[in-house]
């Protein structure tokens, strides 16, 4: 076999020590990484206009929410996210670290159509991604994160797509691991369907399965990468509804199959969960007697947003009131994380909504 390149011994000692705390007892990450378009929808549910000064109020009324570094370990922002101010002055990169939380990036650019099969995806923005890596660390920026999406139908996924996605997944990894960003990898599997939960699991386990070979084939140092992927469920529109526990039992038993332990650690997505479901379910996971090598925790977009989102509503004298709605359910999800969040006992506006969205885009 041919020699090749390892990454230094420092920048792999950088990448696992961010790694690891990023997954840190009890945290998790805040998916504030929505592009303007999805802002835009977010905003207009509650009757607010979408430009770039209410982004960014809204964006500073998360990072800037009391204690903040006590249940989110890391922010994953948005390009335009980066570049902007508090009211202060401070960058957000630079608000995020002293509230001792890790700035990460959103580094694709999109969802694409997979020429030759109907309906799959792949996504887009391996271009310059390194040079844009570089320029993201130089910005204060620690990891990255890439979403593909696959979905369960009759013939879904196929062997390209997954192949195809899981390639993808892993050139991604290796340009973000060269310029010192803990690379987040992220298979979605939709929950849109009429799939039981064995077809789930057993898709879940083909996907997992192919995106850590690619990532072996492209040399990608494990310790220093984390994994965000969807939980274990039936589909959206299945008839059979099953238990938080069979949801654990179902999701580790897919990641026990296929993750390797050097992987330090799972950051769920929420996969339009309500907020109140993504806590339960967690919580499940992370209650389950099994065998678990690596930390089992979030990375929520709307499951952590939707109440605060609705208690501020675009008010200025409202501000106060979605950060506590924010930290409502980033307690929530801080307790699940150790297997001890009491289903109902943290309420919030929007706790039973679904957040479900037909094939959801960022």
């Amino acid at each position: 076999m041919a020699k090749f390149d390892y990454l230094s011994q420092d920048l792999r000692k950088l990448l696992k020590s961010t790694a690891d705390a990023i997954v840190a007892p009890g945290k998790g990450i805040l998916a504030a990484d929505e592009s303007t378009g999805t802002m835009g929808k977010r905003l207009q549910n509650i009757g607010v206009e979408n430009n770039e000064e209410n982004r960014r109020v809204y964006r500073q009324m998360l990072f800037t929410s009391p204690d903040l570094g006590k249940y989110i370990s890391g922010v994953i922002m948005f390009d335009e996210t980066v570049y902007q101010k508090a009211d202060d002055g401070v960058l957000f990169p630079e608000l995020l670290k002293k509230q001792g939380v890790i700035p990460g990036i959103k580094v694709d650019t999109g969802v694409v159509p997979l020429q030759g099969s109907p309906s799959e995806s792949t996504t887009q923005g391996l271009d310059n991604l390194t040079e844009r890596c570089k320029k993201y660390f130089q910005a204060g920026c620690r990891f990255a994160k890439w979403r593909c999406v696959l979905k369960i139908g009759a013939d879904f996924p196929s062997p390209l797509a997954i192949l195809e996605n899981a390639n993808v997944l892993a050139r991604y990894a290796t340009c973000c691991q060269q310029a010192g960003l803990v690379p987040i990898v992220e298979p979605e599997i939709l929950p849109d369907g009429d799939h039981d939960l064995e077809r789930c699991q057993k898709v879940t386990e083909k996907v997992l399965a192919a995106v850590y070979k690619a990532l072996s084939d492209h040399h990608v140092y494990l310790e220093g990468s984390l994994l965000k992927p969807n939980m274990v469920t039936a589909g959206q529109s299945s008839s059979k509804k099953n238990t938080p526990e069979q949801n654990a039992l179902a999701t580790v038993t897919a990641l026990q199959r296929t993750v390797p332990p050097a992987m330090p650690g799972v950051v769920f997505l929420s996969g339009g969960q309500s907020e109140e479901e993504a806590s339960v379910n967690l919580n499940a996971i992370n209650q389950l007697k099994a065998k678990k090598p690596w930390a089992l925790t979030f990375s929520y977009g709307r499951a952590l947003q939707a109440s605060a989102l609705k208690a501020w509503s675009g008010k200025k004298e409202s501000l106060k009131a979605g950060q506590d709605e924010f930290l409502k359910r980033a307690k929530a999800n801080g307790l699940a994380c150790t297997g001890n969040y009491k289903a109902g006992s943290i309420l919030s506006l929007s706790a039973a909504q679904s957040n479900f969205v037909s094939t959801h885009k960022y």
